[in-house]
């Protein structure tokens, strides 16, 4: 099996939550859910092979982009909307 490294198969990169602004939220909730597709899924064949599926699926798409936020969601309630 072509496997994802174990290093991409941590949960929250970084182990925290907390970041120093929105845009770095956002790029930690892109994170995470990369994270969590490899955790599901850790043979890069198989995703690699379902790729051109997904990729051009819009209801898939937009799951993606649910996930995405719905990370950023959580991340933003961590770092208390990045109020002073």
């Amino acid at each position: 099996m072509n496997r994802v490294p174990d290093s991409e198969l941590t949960m929250i990169p970084g182990e925290t939550l907390i970041t120093d602004s929105p845009a770095a939220g956002r790029a930690l909730a892109f994170a995470i859910a990369r994270h969590t597709i490899h955790n599901i899924q850790p043979d890069l064949d198989v995703l690699i092979g379902g790729r051109p599926v997904y990729s051009t699926s819009p209801d898939s798409l937009i799951a993606a982009g649910q996930v995405v936020a719905l990370e950023f969601q959580t991340i933003a309630a961590a770092n208390n909307y990045w109020r002073p």
